[in-house]
This record gives structure tokens, sequence and C-alpha cells, in this order.
């Protein structure tokens, strides 16, 4: 029963970090900058998720980790706006503002996904909780 919660808890927390960085790539959809105000345009992350090693020898179950998050180079695709703050200057871009190349349906699928996971292992939590419950009254 240790392990259903161990690996329910791991879950939430590798879904929890999935939401926050589709929730980040949605909230920088539109931002033609990086973290350092420079003009690049902002990088969708992923999440990758790995086997943990370490659960599997201490629990007897296999569980994962967040391995951490990877930024995949992606060519950003270019609005004319003369007028915008981040404009290109050098030539043949001149003109045009950079932008994320992402795709919104598919980060919204990844929120969605991870919020569905999320909830899933919450009720497997209080399942697990329920039966130790009722064998407790059992054997009482």
């Amino acid at each position: 029963m240790i392990s259903a919660l161990d690996i329910s808890t791991n879950t939430r927390l590798a879904q929890r970090i999935r939401l926050n960085v589709a929730a980040n790539n949605l909230a920088n959809m539109s931002t033609p900058s990086n973290e350092d105000d420079e003009l690049d345009p902002w990088q969708p992350r992923y999440v990758a998720l790995q086997t943990d090693e370490v659960g599997e020898v201490a629990h007897g179950v296999v569980g994962f980790k967040v391995r951490g998050d990877h930024t995949p180079a992606v060519a950003p695709f270019y609005k004319y706006h003369s007028n915008h703050p981040w404009v290109i200057d050098d030539r043949p871009r001149a003109g045009y503002v950079a932008y994320p190349r992402m795709n919104r349906i598919e980060e919204f699928v990844n929120a969605v996904e991870a919020t569905r996971a999320y909830q899933a292992n919450m009720n497997v939590i209080e399942i697990t909780k329920d039966l130790g419950e009722q064998t407790l009254r059992i054997l009482a």
C-alpha cells in the first residue's frame, strides 16, 4: 500500500511540473524576447520523464521521476510589424518580429493531459486510503 502512495505522489509531482511547463509555454506564446530581453523568441520547453531506479530497488516497484525539461531547437516564425519595439533592423528580415513557433493546440492538450493524470492519481490516493481504513476495520 505504501508503494502505491509513493507512485501516486511521484506521478502527481511530475504532472504538476508538466502542467507548469505547458502553462509557461502558453503564457509566452507571443513573446518575441528571451529571459535576458534579447531579440530571440521564447523557446518552448517540454518535460522529460525517466524511470526511477532508486524507487525500483527500494520498494520493488517501477516508478519514474522528472529528468528535467528540454528545449528543442525550433526556428521562429516572422510577422511583419514595422512599429513594434522588437522589430528586426537587420536585412533580410527588416521590419519583421520573430515569434516562437509553438502549436497552441498541442500545448493545451499537454495541459489537459497533465491535469487529468494529476486528478487520476488523486483518486488513486483516495482509494488507497479508503482500502487501508477498511482493512483496519476488518482487522479490528
